[in-house]
């Protein structure tokens, strides 16, 4: 089983924002540090708030920061909410085409360790994932910020 990028960056993001508790954090910030294409981030961004997992705030000052405390988001609830599916085979799907899915013993198999896969998750949250702003090898977040900023300013005159 594997994860898709979605859900990778959706859990950097959260990891992220979670860092930088004190302040908002922009989606330019993020894009930089991860080397994510920001269209990308948006999508992501759109998801997560969506979720309830983070809160945009508009304007010239705004940018994103956790909906909730960290210790209160399930890394099983973020991974649910990002992920398109867990078929992990056919017979998973709705479009099942499988001839041997009446009689086949895999099925409750793998529904067992996709079960245990989601209660592990539920067991922890973005708090057990919590970082130091300067874990992210950021020099200083204020350069970060000001680098999206002067980036901003480029992309305008």
């Amino acid at each position: 089983m594997r994860l898709t990028n979605f859900t990778d960056f959706a859990l950097r993001l959260l990891m992220y924002a979670a860092a930088h508790e004190d302040r908002l954090v922009t989606i330019e910030e993020v894009s930089e540090v991860y080397d994510i294409s920001r269209a990308h981030l948006m999508k992501i961004t759109n998801t997560l708030t969506r979720a309830g997992f983070l809160k945009a705030v508009r304007g010239r000052s705004g940018g994103l920061t956790l909906a909730r405390p960290s210790r209160k988001i399930r890394l099983g609830s973020v991974i649910r909410a990002t992920e398109p599916d867990f078929a992990l085979v056919e017979c998973f799907a709705t479009s099942n085409q499988c001839l041997i899915t009446r009689s086949c013993r895999l099925r409750g198999i793998l529904h067992e360790g996709l079960d245990a896969f989601n209660a592990v998750l539920d067991k922890y949250t973005l708090a057990d994932l919590m970082l130091r702003p300067k874990d992210f090898g950021v020099r200083t977040v204020i350069g970060t910020a000001e680098r999206a900023i002067r980036r901003r300013a480029q992309m305008t005159s």
